[in-house]
């Protein structure tokens, strides 16, 4: 029997199924809040009525609020489910046939995903084995057919960092493509280009309130550009794709900033502490301005991350991404979250399972 079809491009994009399953332990896997969102969040999500729950959610007012928050006038922003649909529709709005996607890699898996769904060639351009931005090589991959550069800083799995420099360079030398700087960590990095919107007419730069703020499960992301860059991203944005729960959510996130900022303050101090210990016990990593690391393991990453694990504590293994074989991201959380971490890769290594290895500088 004849069954319908999917296009081609469909047909041959990659697969993505994130471990999500069983996460009920210590998630160090996936670059969340590892404690809770801000109090003034859930006071606001329980105050919801029954009636503002028949109501089309009007995401109008809180773009205004995050504006205002970011500097920037609400014609400059966009609310969209998750970073993920920012992406989504940065690619339905300018990636056309023959044109190129520039990927520095290893990077965020979305972007490639997104892509592969239109008739756009991916431009992959990898590290170096210390894993800093491939600023030169990037630069001689564009071409004239570049349309979209998206760039995470920092950039995950890796926590490298690209300077305010570069990103300006590179909006420069391709002023025919849109820049995606995807500011996802900022809260841990504290540097950001988002004052540069309507200075740089080719920048985009998007946010996320899933990683500092603790709303991962609400969906909320944000994409800021000049007004004639966004006109396009909200043609394909449906109108409603932000709901009630979560733009209830981040107004009173967004009014309770010192929780935001206690938050940030107790990850980079764990940060500093477990980098550390990692130097101490003589495992190799890689500096990092986000609220994660990724560390050498070798090959018993697999061993690795099922016996954290089993000591109730989720690792992330990125031994699938370009240039990343036996490596392991942790994520950052509190000191006493990163102790326990801690105690699980001692036993680990007193099973003689994981050898010592020269240790990064951080």
């Amino acid at each position: 029997m004849t069954t319908p079809q999917p296009r081609r491009r469909v047909q041959q994009m990659p697969e993505y199924h994130p471990p999500l399953g069983n996460r009920d332990t210590l998630r160090l896997d996936f670059n969340e809040n590892t404690l809770a969102c801000s109090p003034a969040v859930l006071a606001a999500i329980q105050n919801i009525t029954a009636a503002d729950l028949t109501r089309y959610p009007e995401r109008g007012p809180v773009e205004a609020l995050a504006a205002q928050h970011l500097g920037l006038s609400a014609e400059q922003v966009i609310l969209t489910n998750g970073v993920d649909e920012a992406i989504h529709i940065l690619c339905q709005a300018f990636l056309d046939t023959g044109d190129e996607l520039l990927l520095p890699v290893p990077t965020y898996t979305m972007y490639e995903i997104y892509a592969s769904a239109t008739d756009a060639k991916i431009v992959r351009v990898q590290a170096g084995k210390d894993f800093s931005f491939p600023f030169e090589s990037l630069l001689k991959a564009i071409t004239p057919k570049t349309k979209l550069i998206a760039i995470a800083n920092p950039n995950s799995p890796t926590g490298s960092v690209v300077t305010r420099t570069q990103i300006l360079q590179i909006a420069e030398a391709v002023p025919q493509a849109v820049i995606l700087v995807d500011e996802a960590y900022y809260h841990f990095y504290g540097q950001t280009v988002i004052d540069l919107i309507g200075k740089i007419p080719n920048l985009i730069v998007a946010r996320t309130f899933s990683k500092a703020y603790g709303l991962a499960s609400l969906r909320i992301g944000l994409l800021a550009g000049t007004e004639s860059l966004l006109k396009w991203t909200r043609r394909v944005l449906s109108p409603y794709s932000v709901n009630h729960a979560a733009l209830v959510a981040l107004t009173a996130a967004l009014n309770d900033q010192s929780y935001l900022t206690w938050y940030v303050e107790q990850v980079l101090q764990a940060r500093k502490e477990f980098l550390e210990s990692l130097a101490k016990i003589g495992l190799e990593y890689w500096p990092t301005q986000a609220n994660f690391v990724l560390v050498n393991i070798g090959p018993s990453h697999k061993e690795f991350c099922a016996a954290m694990r089993s000591q109730g504590i989720l690792v992330r293994d990125r031994s699938a991404d370009p240039g990343c074989n036996g490596l392991v991201r942790i994520t950052i959380g509190t000191a006493e979250q990163m102790q326990q971490a801690l105690t699980a890769i001692h036993q680990f290594q007193s099973l003689n399972h994981l050898s010592p290895t020269q240790a990064l500088s951080s």
